[in-house]
């Protein structure tokens, strides 16, 4: 039984590396969801603007009110530029997340596996321990009975 100490503290830093390994990959989905959004907000932002804009000038806007909005716009430009960075950084770091888990996981698997095997060796040896004190005993009766049987006579 001593094997099993080893793998089975093993297991459980595999499982609870897992774990941590979960709850990192449920944080970085959050967050790849909030930085996607962030982004689809302020591409709706920019069409808002955008008819904004084209109504204003439909409309004859000034010179400075058509400047204000090229400026706003120019900038919201920059901030959606800004946001698909960021967007595309939590997508990568989601999908290195999902790889840890899917490693801790199979690393997990691995040692359960094993320790599986262990209990089944460990079993099966039990097993023939148990039939052959069954087999012994068995034998001492019967030599037992054997020898009662010649003493009667």
């Amino acid at each position: 039984m001593p094997s099993q100490l080893p793998i089975g503290t093993l297991s459980q830093l595999a499982r609870t590396r897992t774990d941590e390994a979960a709850r990192k990959l449920a944080a970085l989905r959050d967050a790849n969801l909030s930085a996607a959004r962030k982004l689809e907000l302020l591409l709706q932002y920019r069409q808002e603007y955008t008819r904004q804009l084209q109504s204003l000038l439909a409309q004859g806007a000034t010179t400075a009110q058509w400047r204000n909005y090229q400026e706003f716009l120019q900038a919201l430009d920059a901030g959606i530029e800004h946001q698909r960075a960021a967007a595309a950084q939590a997508e990568a770091g989601l999908d290195r997340g999902r790889l840890d888990w899917q490693h801790q996981r199979r690393r997990l698997n691995a040692y359960e596996t094993l320790a599986d095997r262990i209990r089944r060796q460990d079993a099966v040896a039990q097993g023939r321990r148990d039939q052959r004190a069954s087999d012994e005993q068995a034998a001492r009766m019967a030599q037992a009975g054997i020898a009662r049987a010649g003493e009667i006579r």
